[in-house]
């Protein structure tokens, strides 16, 4: 652990492993999204985007970046960046790598909201509002099911699978009573898709960003890694426990609920990204910062991957991010078994 001291009253102190990976990830998903805002049918050189990225370019330049393929990029950081920050709070709150937003139901809750706004033929403003309140509902009910003077990280998993199993036959069945447009547009939703994303999309995920990611890492940091040592070493240190749980689920649930309106539900990505993050930085504690920049990261190079993977056939970046996720999860199954966890 290293100081850094601007001046006599500011000082920062941090890792030089963890700092070389958030670096990393930062320039990965920099590097990549450039990349792809150059790719498709107007091919651009990085030169040209940065250029034009800088307010120089073309007027057809200027038009394809900033109107077109900027909006989509920005929507891969935003959305993987608060996946990836909200998973690092679940799995610390719960002190286990599978407590995630796709474990815990509030993705498959944003579902159920999406859906009953599809159904009753909603615009997709109307559809990501419904999502932020499925997502929102789902995550109360949840703690609300898990009190039982305080919330426990083991029943809060119980309960929250339980919740998952119980939305996921209530989505099926309302795809069975919508017609055969909305159903298709429902399950196009539930993919995850950045396709199309603008402004409007991502403007009110990078409000929600702005204001809870300070809240989580610089507020309620510092309590957060305090609570995975147990709630009476916490206590005895002067973390309120519980106000700092509830502050930091509701965050994340938050962060979770508007990721879901902005793309849909995206999978896996706050499951891999703080575990991946974990082994890159090698050090104790949630690892906020570094689990944030490796899930914009892994979204916007998911996404890169979408793209190009077949020529002339674009996919949904969900489809890669449940291949990849999927593999991953069966990975840290078997280590997990293999270390007499489960």
């Amino acid at each position: 652990m290293r100081t850094l001291r601007v001046g006599q009253t500011l000082s920062l102190r941090y890792r030089p492993r963890a700092l070389t990976a958030v670096l990393g990830c930062l320039l990965v998903a920099l590097a990549v999204g450039v990349v792809t805002i150059g790719g498709g049918d107007y091919p651009m050189s990085p030169g040209e985007v940065l250029t034009t990225l800088g307010g120089g370019g073309t007027p057809a330049q200027n038009f394809v970046v900033n109107e077109l393929r900027l909006p989509r990029v920005l929507a891969a950081l935003l959305v993987g960046a608060s996946l990836g920050l909200a998973g690092a709070v679940f799995q610390s709150v719960v002190r286990n790598p599978l407590g995630s937003p796709d474990m815990l139901g509030l993705t498959q809750g944003a579902s159920t909201g999406a859906l009953l706004v599809v159904l009753a033929g909603g615009s997709s403003a109307a559809l990501a509002g419904g999502a932020v309140a499925g997502g929102l509902l789902t995550g109360t009910l949840i703690y609300a099911l898990a009190w039982r003077r305080g919330v426990h990280g083991y029943r809060l998993v119980l309960t929250g699978i339980g919740v998952m199993a119980m939305l996921t036959g209530v989505n099926s069945y309302l795809l069975t009573r919508g017609k055969l447009m909305e159903a298709s547009r429902a399950i196009l939703w539930m993919t995850g898709s950045l396709d199309g994303r603008g402004w409007p999309e991502l403007t009110p995920l990078l409000i929600a960003l702005l204001v809870l990611g300070p809240v989580v890492v610089v507020g309620f940091g510092r309590s957060l890694l305090m609570t995975e040592m147990g709630d009476d070493a916490a206590h005895s240190l002067g973390v309120r426990v519980e106000r700092s749980r509830a502050v930091l689920l509701g965050s994340a649930v938050v962060l979770t609920s508007f990721a879901a309106a902005c793309a849909g539900p995206v999978s896996f990505v706050a499951l891999t990204a703080p575990q991946l993050a974990k082994r890159l930085t090698r050090a104790p504690g949630p690892n906020l910062v570094p689990a944030a920049c490796m899930g914009a990261a892994l979204l916007v190079a998911a996404d890169w991957v979408a793209q190009n993977l077949f020529a002339g056939r674009q996919l949904a970046v969900g489809v890669i991010t449940g291949m990849l996720g999927g593999g991953y999860l069966i990975w840290l199954l078997a280590t997990q078994r293999k270390a007499g966890r489960i």
